[in-house]
């Protein structure tokens, strides 16, 4: 195959750090506020409780999505570099030794031996420790681990998602809440599979179905609980 002059590709893998981030945090906004919501309307709560309970939901859980995507990725983060400063040691105690396994991954991937050697002298005079994080540790640029950037799509996308359920909370009358908040969720989760599944590549279909399946399922559930309770009381 021959590539035109100034063909440029694009790969979904450059992306899939914020993007996985960003999906999660916008799904879990609409669901975890919208069913929120529906909980305290289905207890009979006012709309001035309902309102209250979808900002609350909306600003705990933008920290809380934050603080644990924050958490989680640092982790990575901290194992990625511990990995690179024993590959860092090894290189410096035993160059020869770490040549012939680089050697020995790219004949495992289908180079003869002869070719594989050349190929790994030649990347480890240019950047051995790179050359090892990217082909033994399957660790580069485009795959490092980035808490604050995941942290921050995180808290962003689910205050964005929380925001929709509760704006049509706020725009409908108490007795028509559940209704409203819970067809308008299912939309907007069902709309969130489509562009999370197209934008990395997945089938939007089975996305969609898988999203809005589940999505229904929590806020029935939570409308279930929220009628018993009010009821009682």
């Amino acid at each position: 195959m021959v590539c035109r002059p100034g063909h440029l590709e694009h790969h979904v893998v450059a992306r899939l750090g914020w993007l996985r981030a960003a999906v999660l945090g916008a799904n879990d906004g609409v669901l975890s506020t919208s069913s929120l919501i529906i909980g305290v309307a289905s207890a009979q709560g006012t709309h001035q409780s309902v309102l209250i309970a979808g900002v609350s939901g909306l600003v705990a859980g933008a920290m809380s999505m934050a603080a644990g995507e924050y958490v989680s990725v640092s982790s990575q983060s901290v194992s990625e570099r511990a990995d690179i400063g024993r590959e860092r040691q090894e290189l410096s105690d035993n160059r020869d030794g770490e040549l012939r396994e680089l050697a020995g991954l790219y004949v495992k991937r289908g180079l003869n031996k002869a070719l594989a050697q050349q190929v790994a002298e030649q990347l480890m005079a240019r950047d051995a420790l790179g050359a090892h994080a990217r082909d033994e540790l399957g660790i580069s640029d485009t795959t490092a681990a980035r808490p604050i950037q995941a942290a921050l799509a995180s808290a962003a996308a689910f205050s964005v998602g929380a925001a929709l359920p509760l704006m049509m909370a706020l725009a409908t009358p108490n007795r028509f809440v559940v209704e409203a908040v819970s067809i308008a969720s299912l939309l907007f989760l069902a709309l969130l599979g489509v562009v999370g599944a197209k934008t990395g590549g997945a089938n939007m279909l089975k996305a969609a179905i898988r999203v809005t399946f589940w999505g229904a399922l929590a806020m029935a559930v939570t409308a279930g609980i929220g009628a018993v309770f009010g009821t009682r009381v």
